[in-house]
């Protein structure tokens, strides 16, 4: 299988998460912004990452939406699930996983790419960088007020996960809800507010991503939890 992605993206990252835990052979190709949408849109009428080729006879020739490749994932390789059978408990994951996707998500590369911009330009401070930066904040629209708005949400948002620090998010085992968590919160390893109120949630990424046998997110590569 062929992973299209942006290497940096924690939409990414949930896709690598859930082709680990699978325990499936993978390879990456890493894409250009602005340049990959010449290679995406044919593939699947989007320009956005990730897109899964699965190079499987009988099967689709691309998987756009990282929802639809865990879900790709759990009917090609049923053990180990992400995804429960019991209808109450496969629908309380759909609606976390789906939470996070639009929400949560959101709201972590508003704040993360807020922090890059400006007290966090250290972590590099590259014209490149800092023009990729730039880029994507213009591309989604990151006023202040949005920004400030994406930070209340992740405020709500964490206490209400707040449960996780001691269970699995739905049901008795492990599932997609906990590895988009693990995924799309990971950003905020790099910022010292985070790293400092919330410990319990990088244990927790740290937790899925030897679960999932994928390289610890930048902010968290020492297994450190001190800022």
């Amino acid at each position: 299988m062929l992973l299209l992605q942006f290497s940096t993206s924690h939409y990414c990252r949930k896709a690598r998460l859930a082709l680990g835990y699978k325990g499936i052979s993978y390879r990456v190709e890493n894409l250009t912004p602005g340049i990959h949408a010449l290679k995406l849109r044919p593939l699947t009428g989007l320009t956005t990452t990730p897109v899964l080729l699965p190079e499987v006879p009988g099967e689709v020739e691309a998987i756009a939406d990282s929802t639809h490749i865990l879900t790709f994932l759990d009917r090609y390789q049923p053990d180990p699930p992400l995804f429960p059978t019991e209808p109450n408990l496969r629908n309380e994951v759909n609606l976390l996983e789906d939470w996070l996707d639009e929400s949560i998500g959101v709201a972590t590369r508003f704040v993360y790419y807020d922090y890059r911009s400006g007290e966090g330009k250290a972590l590099d401070p590259s014209l490149a960088s800092q023009a990729v930066i730039q880029i994507v904040r213009k591309q989604y629209g990151m006023t202040p007020a949005r920004v400030t708005l994406a930070s209340d949400r992740l405020a709500n948002a964490l206490d209400a996960l707040q449960r996780w620090e001691k269970a699995y998010l739905v049901g008795d085992r492990f599932t997609a809800a906990d590895l988009t968590a693990a995924a799309l919160l990971s950003p905020l390893a790099r910022l010292p507010y985070y790293r400092q109120n919330y410990p319990w949630l990088f244990a927790r990424i740290i937790e899925v991503h030897e679960r999932c046998h994928e390289p610890l997110p930048p902010g968290l590569e020492t297994d450190s939890l001190s800022v």
